[in-house]
Formats: structure tokens, sequence, C-alpha cells
């Protein structure tokens, strides 16, 4: 059984990522919502015993491995991930010299062809070290691909890269020129 706090970490993300309209919400074009109605729709959709509170939001957040949520001004947003229709604006930023994707072999075909697409969601993520590439990878295939992403040439060639969290980066699509698998040397 999930704890409390990846149960709350999990509908969090569904209700700011992909459905807000669900929980009677409204995202603004960065992507943030008033946190006090937030819980409010959290407590109302969960049933939540005892309920929901800001303290504990903030705490599990604090708590967390990676930084998926941010608090600020009085409301709360979802960092990346998103698949509401809409793009969610975002502060261009200038990325890290190499950027990296984790992603299951069977795909990588598809990829080397077509470059890395959003695939359902508003961005591209792209992992700042080659352990959370890795971990992402993870999830669908027990030997990922790990793909290195020349960040720095694709900026200068134009590619808009996007800061979303310390380990997260994003941006509209990566064509496969600035890809290559990663191993462990490169």
């Amino acid at each position: 059984m999930q704890d409390r706090n990846t149960f709350l970490s999990k509908k969090m993300s569904y209700a700011l990522r992909h459905n807000p309209d669900k929980y009677g919400i409204e995202l603004d074009e960065y992507g943030y919502t008033d946190l006090a109605r937030f819980i409010k729709a959290l407590n109302r959709m969960h049933r939540f015993d005892p309920p929901v509170t800001e303290a504990e939001i903030r705490k599990m957040m604090a708590q967390a491995n990676k930084k998926r949520f941010e608090i600020k001004n009085g409301k709360i947003c979802a960092l990346y991930g998103h698949s509401v229709p809409g793009i969610i604006i975002r502060a261009e930023a200038k990325p890290p010299k190499f950027l990296y994707h984790g992603t299951a072999r069977r795909f990588w075909p598809s990829i080397k062809e077509n470059g890395l697409l959003p695939m359902g969601r508003q961005y591209v993520h792209l992992s700042a070290d080659t352990a959370m590439a890795r971990e992402v990878g993870l999830r669908r295939d027990n030997r990922p691909v790990i793909l290195q992403v020349d960040a720095e040439r694709a900026a200068k060639d134009g590619i808009k890269f996007y800061y979303a969290s310390q380990e997260v980066w994003l941006c509209d699509q990566m064509p496969s020129k600035y890809l290559k698998v990663w191993d462990g040397n490169n």
C-alpha cells in the first residue's frame, strides 16, 4: 500500500499536470492555481482523513527526492509534466553543455529518425544528469538507453530550453542530430 505522501504527490501531479477541470481548479498561463482552493479540492475529491493541510504539502515537498511542485505567493504549480491543453509558459534559460534523456531501447530507432518529441506532454523532458535519466528510463525498460543531448550546440542553433527544476530541463522538441547514445565516457 502506498504511503500517504506518495498518494498525495500522485494526486497533486494528476490534478496540476493533467486534469485540473476534474478538481474544479483553473491553472493560469504559468500553471499556477490558488493553493487554498487546491487544498479544498484535494480534500473534497479524495476525502483525506485527516484532511490535507498546507503544512503537510510543504513537508511532503521538502522530503521528496525530486522537486515536482512550487508554492509561491499563495499559489501552487507542478513544475513539469503537463499534458493539459494549451501551453504552460516557461521562461527560456541557458542549458548546461550536456543534458540527458533515458528511454526504453525499443524507442531508440524512432528517436534516431524523428528526434525527441513531447509525446502527449507539452515539452520534451531532459535530465540534468545520467543518474536521473537512467531512473526515468528504468520505468519502461530494465536496460534503458541513456541519450546525451548536446544542449550547448542545440541552444546555439536556436533550440529553446526551459529550466523546470534542479534535475529537469524542458524543450519543445530535440532533433536527432543533437543526440547520441551515452556510453559513460563521453
